[in-house]
């Protein structure tokens, strides 16, 4: 088991029990919480900034090694992207309607068992914004069932993580190989099959 896996099982103990007694605190749909939830958080990164992702034939970013990140979560439990085992991150805007309909689709993924076994996958929830819709982020995925299978990095105010790894759109994915390269990256809605398909040719399965 490695460091993020363990985080992963310690996450979803805290989030569990925690969710199970009084988790959301609200008078109406409009102004849910989590207590002890927070929507921004420090993010401390290692390594080189990947390039803007953009629409050409070939991702310069592929082959480079991935910025690690060192952050927490919503409850401050600490989540980094350490290389171990491979690794999806997934770039995340609770405002972005992409994102809202790829969420379900990656639950659903990991309920289908096509998710490689090995495989850790991050969610990072950046461009957090309290004006814009289906704030707060917490929330959002907390009703998705996202922090009972995978944890959730949050970013700061400032973006330090997405642009970190040159985020150009939502939903945002990058694969990292066990080594710590980056093997793969997408912007956009993206089928649970055609996922599997580029994960899987990108690992080498």
């Amino acid at each position: 088991m490695n460091k993020i896996t363990a985080v992963a099982v310690g996450v979803v103990a805290v989030l569990a029990a925690i969710f199970g007694v009084v988790a959301f605190t609200a008078s109406s749909d409009d102004d849910a919480s989590i207590e002890g939830a927070s929507e921004f958080q420090n993010v401390v990164v290692t390594g080189e900034a990947l390039p803007e992702f953009g629409k050409g034939e070939t991702d310069p970013a592929i082959g480079m090694a991935a910025p690690v990140l060192e952050g927490f979560g919503f409850l401050g439990n600490e989540v980094t992207t350490t290389p171990g085992n491979p690794m999806l991150l997934v770039f995340l805007a609770h405002w972005c309607p992409f994102c809202q309909k790829e969420v379900p689709i990656l639950v659903k993924w990991n309920q289908s068992g096509l998710v490689p076994s090995d495989l850790d996958v991050i969610a990072i929830t950046t461009g957090t914004d309290e004006t814009q819709p289906n704030f707060p982020p917490s929330v959002w995925l907390a009703n998705e069932k996202w922090p009972e299978l995978w944890p959730v990095l949050v970013d700061n105010k400032d973006q330090t993580a997405g642009n970190a790894f040159g985020l150009a759109g939502y939903p945002f994915m990058t694969l990292i190989g066990a080594d710590g390269t980056v093997l793969w990256r997408n912007s956009g809605e993206i089928s649970a099959e055609a996922l599997t398909d580029a994960v899987n040719a990108a690992l080498g399965n």
